[in-house]
């Protein structure tokens, strides 16, 4: 083999090829759920907020074949408090967007984004005695 000769490497049998991400069997690849830009940038936007009040510090983002979910944290130790949950195969039954308590409670469930995270905007009352 020569310096000028270039080395071609052959993909593994079922590896991914590098041109067009499909498998070397011709099958698709997977590629997993995420949240687009828009929703991202709303669901941010409740975070600020309640990192602002000091009822929020931290977050994760999962993203799965399935769905995507952004998780929030009271501290980084604990569970978290909530998830909000992007789901496309619910999307024309109940809605791909919920929003689920630490306990597994579905708060809101539904088709528009800004709606449901309005489950997380509850605003505390005093209560006269």
């Amino acid at each position: 083999m020569s310096d000028s000769e270039p080395i071609v490497f052959h993909p593994a049998r079922g590896a991914v090829s590098q041109n067009n991400g499909t498998r070397a069997t011709g099958k698709k690849r997977a590629s997993p759920i995420a949240f687009d830009r828009h929703e991202l940038g709303q669901i941010l936007k409740v975070y600020g907020r309640k990192v602002a009040a000091g009822e929020w510090r931290d977050y994760a983002i999962d993203m799965h074949k399935e769905k995507a979910i952004f998780s929030v944290f009271r501290r980084s130790s604990e569970v978290p408090i909530y998830r909000i949950e992007k789901d496309p195969k619910l999307a024309r039954r109940q809605g791909a967007y919920s929003v689920i308590a630490q306990t597994g409670l579905i708060l809101k469930r539904g088709h528009d984004l800004r709606n449901v995270l309005r489950v997380l905007e509850r605003k505390l009352e005093l209560v006269q005695a």
